[in-house]
C-alpha cells in the first residue's frame, strides 16, 4: 500500500451492516491506503455513480469481519481525507426507540449521545489541542439533501431526531433501553461516533442514513432483537439506501457553504511553533493549510 495525495473523489460513502459493495458504479477500482493510524477497514471501492466520483468503503470489511468496537475509524477518515473527499454519507443500522420510528422505516438524525467507552475518538493530541464545535454533529445540509432523497424515492423517513450511540457488540438490556427511552433518544446503534466527530476534525460533511431493522428490547409486543432480525431488515432497506444515494450523489453542489468545511478555524488552542514536528507531519492532510 502506498499513502496517496491525489483527489479521487469529492464524496464518500461508508455502508453498514448489509452494505458491503455498491453496485452500479460506473468503471469502478479498488485503492488500498495506509494511513498513520493503520489500515482502514478494508479496500475503498472508486468509481462513478450518475457520472459523479464516489468512494464506498464497507464499515465492517467484506465479509462483516470488524466489530463495532474495533472499526479503525481514524483510519478510515483519515483515508477519505487522502482520497480527497469533502462529504461523507453513512449507512447505518439502527433499533427504534419510539413507536413512530418502525423497523423499515429511515432516519435522517439530527444529534447524537456517546455512550462507548473503547473508542479514540480524537485525531488529535500529542502536542497539538483542537477543541472542534460538536454541538450540531450532523452537517445540516447534507442531511437536509438526504431526507429529501429519502422522500422522493417513497420511503417512510423521519427528520432529525436523536442517535444514541452505544458500545456494543452486545444489545442493550431492557433496563438500557427503557432509560435511552426516558432520555428522548430516537434510534440506537454502535457506529456514527467517533465516526462523526473524526469527520468534523477532518473538515468533511457528515450525515447519516439511519435504517431502523427492530424496536431493541423495551417494545413488550416485539421479540428482542436478534442479529437475524437486523441484518434481515436492514436487506431489505439496501435496495432503499441505494436508490437515495443514486439519487441524492449527483445533486450535491460543488461549493460547500456550510461551517464543515472551517470546522478547525478556530479549534486549534495550542501554538503553531509548540507542535512536534512529528505531530505536524501525521497530521499534514487535516491542519496544513492553518500552519502555512
Amino acid at each position: 500500500m502506498k499513502r496517496r495525495a491525489e483527489s479521487e473523489a469529492k464524496i464518500g460513502v461508508i455502508g453498514g451492516s448489509g452494505l458491503y459493495q455498491m453496485e452500479g458504479l460506473a468503471r469502478p477500482r479498488e485503492v488500498a491506503l495506509e494511513t498513520p493510524f493503520g489500515p482502514p477497514s478494508d479496500s475503498f471501492v472508486l468509481g462513478e455513480l450518475e457520472g459523479v466520483p464516489v468512494a464506498f468503503l464497507p464499515r465492517h470489511g467484506r465479509g462483516h469481519r470488524v466489530s463495532p468496537t474495533e472499526v479503525p475509524v481514524r483510519a478510515n477518515i483519515y483515508a477519505l481525507k487522502l482520497l480527497g473527499v469533502e462529504r461523507v454519507i453513512s449507512i447505518s443500522a439502527v433499533g427504534s426507540l419510539k413507536d413512530e420510528v418502525r423497523p423499515l422505516d429511515l432516519v435522517v438524525p439530527d444529534q447524537l449521545i456517546d455512550r462507548t467507552r473503547q473508542r479514540a475518538g480524537t485525531f488529535f493530541g500529542d502536542g497539538l489541542v483542537a477543541h472542534i464545535s460538536f454541538a450540531d454533529p450532523f452537517c445540516p445540509d447534507l442531511s437536509a439533501a438526504l431526507y429529501k432523497a429519502a422522500q422522493e424515492v417513497g420511503a417512510r423517513v423521519h427528520q432529525g431526531g436523536t442517535y444514541l450511540v452505544m458500545e456494543g457488540p452486545a444489545f442493550s438490556t431492557r433496563a438500557e433501553s427503557f432509560l435511552y427511552r426516558t432520555w428522548g433518544a430516537s434510534v440506537i446503534g454502535m457506529t456514527a461516533l467517533p465516526e462523526a466527530k473524526l469527520a468534523r476534525e477532518a473538515e468533511m460533511c457528515y450525515a447519516t442514513l439511519a435504517c431502523a431493522t427492530d424496536y431493541d428490547c423495551w417494545h413488550e409486543s416485539e421479540e428482542p432483537v436478534t442479529v437475524e432480525m437486523v441484518v434481515a431488515n436492514l436487506l431489505k432497506n439496501v435496495a432503499t439506501s441505494k436508490a437515495i444515494l443514486r439519487r441524492v450523489v449527483p445533486r450535491l453542489p460543488q461549493t460547500r457553504t456550510c461551517a464543515c468545511p472551517s470546522a478547525l478555524k478556530d479549534a486549534i488552542i495550542t501554538d503553531r511553533g509548540a507542535v512536534p514536528r512529528q505531530t505536524r507531519e501525521r497530521l499534514a492532510p487535516l491542519i496544513a493549510k492553518y500552519f502555512s
